[in-house]
């Protein structure tokens, strides 16, 4: 069963490009997108070891062997970077439109190769796990906000009806045995998926490296080596403060979190929706979740997630999200309690006493499910609202 991606609409300027990118992390439907977006391109997948042998030994053979007038499909490409220079070549040569479609799930490895081999010559996307609203648009989406929280969005957990709770625990394990010991020298995998759950553990807080080195008996400097890691498979993200214009009086250290709460839940050794609704990071979580949603949202529409948040150093003033139109900044808090509070608006106020700017666009984005209501301070949203929120911006 296919299933809808908003990443779709997106496509058609892309495929002007020579060569069309897909990045994201593994099992986010990257490769279901290509075939079904470009059913004509010859399919490769360089996982295959016959397949990536030849292409890294022969590499112009490879190409040519499998030429058709459609297109090629080249799936998990980092593993023969060295082949983007040669279907650089091929691209300078004939100059087709989307001939090739490249899908892989290591970012830096393969974004410093596409910066020396394929500048201007390739449109770059990229695919994360389903968006409240894709899960809407397919009629996945549960009401209970624990249920999809603990759940998390990777396709094949809709597609194929797997349990988070044994889609998970494989995942890690999978992920640390094939991408961990290909992207850093790592001795031991168990310090490794301890330094995982320390970082799940800090999910929606300001990173604090000293502190996670020290619980997990490593180096600072690994800390950064291994989030650099987390990073470039696409598990963890860092949202960077805002401080322009504020010099010293806010901080500068980013928050934490994480592409998918599915991933965190199992984790953090939250084992069922129940567990979820009476653990202390379930209000990290429901943070996690809405800050990631909202990075699909733009990434959905090939745009660079315009987002950040705003802390003054004494934490009297925090505002969780702040969203840069490049006209305009844009706060966001983020409630998990379902039921409305007036003091929801707190941060909101104290933002545009600071700013002296109005409650005009500022959000208020809750665990309920009523609908979006507005006050003078800003408009307050369900988060199932919230899957379409950069649309009122």
């Amino acid at each position: 069963m296919f299933l809808k991606r908003d990443l779709a609409n997106s496509l058609q300027e892309y495929v002007k490009f020579p060569v069309v990118a897909f990045l994201g992390p593994r099992q986010s439907g990257k490769t279901t997108l290509a075939i079904n977006t470009f059913p004509k391109h010859a399919y490769l997948c360089l996982e295959d070891p016959r397949l990536r042998s030849l292409a890294i030994n022969d590499p112009e053979r490879f190409l040519s062997m499998h030429e058709n007038e459609h297109g090629i499909i080249l799936d998990e490409f980092q593993y023969v970077p060295d082949l983007l220079s040669y279907v650089q070549l091929e691209v300078d040569r004939k100059k087709r439109p989307g001939y090739f479609v490249l899908s892989g799930s290591q970012n830096f490895l393969m974004n410093k190769r596409i910066t020396q081999s394929l500048a201007g010559r390739v449109g770059i996307l990229t695919l994360l796990p389903f968006s409240i609203h894709e899960l809407r648009s397919n009629n996945l989406q549960k009401n209970n906000i624990d249920d999809v929280i603990f759940s998390g969005c990777y396709p094949r957990i809709f597609d194929e009806n797997i349990a988070p709770a044994a889609f998970y625990p494989s995942y890690i394990h999978t992920y640390l045995e094939r991408d961990v010991r290909d992207l850093v020298k790592v001795g031991d995998l168990i310090v490794f998926q301890k330094f995982m759950e320390l970082c799940a553990g800090r999910t929606g807080q300001q990173l604090n490296i000293a502190d996670i080195a020290t619980n997990c008996g490593i180096s600072r400097e690994s800390v950064e080596a291994w989030l650099s890691v987390l990073e470039a498979s696409y598990i963890v993200f860092r949202l960077p403060p805002y401080f322009n214009n504020f010099n010293k009086r806010v901080t500068k250290t980013p928050k934490l979190y994480f592409y998918d709460t599915g991933l965190a839940c199992s984790l953090l050794g939250i084992t069922d929706t129940k567990s979820l609704s009476l653990s202390p990071f379930r209000g990290h979580l429901f943070e996690n979740f809405i800050i990631a949603d909202l990075y699909k949202q733009y990434l959905n529409i090939g745009r660079t997630p315009p987002l950040y948040f705003w802390r003054d150093q004494n934490g009297r003033v925090e505002v969780d999200c702040l969203i840069n139109t490049g006209v305009t900044l844009v706060p966001v808090e983020i409630k998990s309690s379902s039921t409305i509070s007036s003091d929801y608006f707190d941060q909101l106020i104290a933002w545009q006493e600071i700013t002296e700017k109005t409650g005009e666009q500022s959000y208020v984005v809750y665990g309920g499910n009523n609908q979006a209501q507005v006050h003078s301070a800003g408009t307050i949203m369900g988060w199932q609202d919230a899957g379409s929120l950069i649309e009122n911006i």
